[in-house]
C-alpha cells in the first residue's frame, strides 16, 4: 500500500490520530458556568492542561468535586500561561477581568473565550479588539442562545426575505434571581458587583438581548439607546437592579429587551416582526411563525443543531484549529460583542440619568 493511501486509511480507521486536541486552560473558577468544562470528558476535541484561580477554597472544592490533579491548579495567572503553553484559554471569572485574560495571553497567541458579555466597559472591549488584531488571536464569547437552533432559524428567514423588512424586535430574558435559583456564593458576589459585573440583570440578561438584535441587523448600531431599571428586590439585591428595559432605535426598527431577575421562570425567547411575517423563538428548538393576517399561525419543532454548535468547546477547538471559520457577524465574533458591549453602556447611562443615549 503507497504511503498516502495508508495515511488517509489511518485517519479513517482512527479518526483521533486526525484531530490533535486544543490545549485549553481555565481562567476561573466563580462563573456558574465553568463546570460544563469538567463535563465534557467524552469529548476528545480538547485537552485541559491548566487552572488558574487564586480562591484556594474553591480551587479545593472544584478539585475534590471533580477529582482533578491539584497540579493543574496555579495561583498566577502568568506563571500558569509559561508552564501549560495552552492554545487557547476559556475564562471564568468577573466579567471586568476579560480585558486583563487577553492581555495576559494574546502576546503568547494563545486564544480566548470569555462567558457573556465581553466586557463591563467599551473602553475595555476596543482594548480587547485591539489586542486581538496585534497578536492575531480569537476573541470569542460563549451565550447559551448561539447554540439554538430556533434562532438560526429566524435569522434565516430574516436572511430570505420571508418576514420582509424587520420593524419590532422583542427578546425576553432571565430567571426568578441569582439567589432565588442557588447560585453559588462566589458567583453571587460578582454577579451582584456593579464594577465586577458592570451591573445587575441589565448586564446579565440585557446582554443577550443586544448580542442577537445586532447579529440580526448585520452588524448596524442602533440611533439611540433608551433603558429604565429599578430594584424590586433591593433587600436581595442592594448595589444592583434586578430589572432592566432597554429600547433600542433603528432607523426602521425599534427592539425592546426584557431583562430581569423577577420572570416567574427561567426564559430566553425572540420575537422578530416584519412587514410580510412575525417569527417567535420559543427555546431552543420550537418557533412559531405567521405569514398571512387570515392564515393561522404555525408551530414548527427544529432539530438541535449538529456539531460542533451545540458545545462552545467544540466551537472554540474548531475555530482554533481553523475547521471553523465565523462569519463577519457571528453571535460568537468581536465586532458583534464589542457593539453589545457598547449598548450595554449607553443602556447604563440612559438609566442613570433618565434621558435617552444617542450611539455615535
Amino acid at each position: 500500500m503507497k504511503p498516502l493511501s495508508f495515511l488517509l486509511l489511518c485517519m479513517l480507521v482512527f479518526p483521533s490520530y486526525a484531530q490533535t486536541p486544543v490545549r485549553i486552560a481555565v481562567v476561573g473558577l466563580s462563573h456558574g458556568h465553568v463546570g460544563w468544562v469538567f463535563n465534557r470528558k467524552d469529548k476528545k476535541d480538547t485537552e485541559l492542561v491548566g487552572i488558574y484561580e487564586k480562591d484556594k477554597a474553591l480551587a479545593d472544592r472544584f478539585i475534590k468535586r471533580y477529582n482533578l490533579d491539584p497540579k493543574l491548579f496555579f495561583d498566577d495567572l502568568g506563571k500558569m500561561l509559561s508552564a501549560t503553553k495552552p492554545d487557547a484559554v476559556t475564562a471564568f471569572g468577573p466579567i471586568n477581568e476579560h480585558v486583563a485574560v487577553v492581555r495576559a495571553a494574546a502576546p503568547l497567541k494563545v486564544h480566548v473565550m470569555v462567558e457573556k458579555p465581553l466586557a463591563t466597559t467599551y473602553a475595555d472591549a476596543l482594548e480587547i479588539a485591539a489586542l486581538a488584531q496585534r497578536y492575531g488571536i480569537k476573541v470569542l464569547t460563549n451565550y447559551e442562545t448561539s447554540w439554538y437552533a430556533s434562532n438560526q432559524y429566524v435569522q434565516q428567514m430574516v436572511e430570505d426575505g420571508k418576514l420582509g423588512e424587520i420593524r419590532k424586535v422583542m427578546v425576553n430574558d432571565g430567571h426568578q434571581g441569582p439567589r432565588e435559583i442557588g447560585v453559588s456564593d462566589e458567583f453571587f458576589a460578582f454577579l451582584t458587583d456593579p464594577v465586577k459585573n458592570g451591573g445587575g440583570a441589565i448586564t446579565d440578561f440585557g446582554c443577550y438581548g443586544a448580542n442577537l438584535m445586532t447579529w440580526l441587523m448585520k452588524g448596524e448600531k442602533p440611533l439611540s439607546v433608551t433603558a429604565v431599571t429599578h430594584q424590586n428586590k433591593p433587600e436581595i439585591y442592594p448595589n444592583v437592579d434586578d430589572e432592566a428595559t432597554i429600547i433600542l432605535q433603528y432607523p426602521k426598527a425599534q427592539c425592546v429587551i426584557q431583562a430581569s431577575w423577577n420572570w416567574t421562570f427561567g426564559r430566553k425567547d425572540m420575537e422578530v416582526y416584519g412587514t410580510q411575517g412575525y417569527a417567535v423563538a420559543v427555546n431552543a428548538t420550537m418557533v412559531r411563525q405567521r405569514f398571512q393576517e387570515k392564515s393561522p399561525e404555525e408551530t414548527l419543532k427544529l432539530e438541535p443543531r449538529p456539531a460542533p454548535y451545540l458545545d462552545p468547546f467544540s466551537v472554540l477547538a474548531d475555530v482554533v484549529q481553523e475547521r471553523l471559520t465565523l462569519d463577519k457577524n457571528d453571535l460568537y465574533g468581536l465586532p458583534v460583542n464589542i457593539t453589545v458591549v457598547q449598548i450595554l453602556e449607553a443602556a447604563r447611562k440612559s438609566a442613570q440619568s433618565g434621558k435617552k443615549v444617542m450611539i455615535n
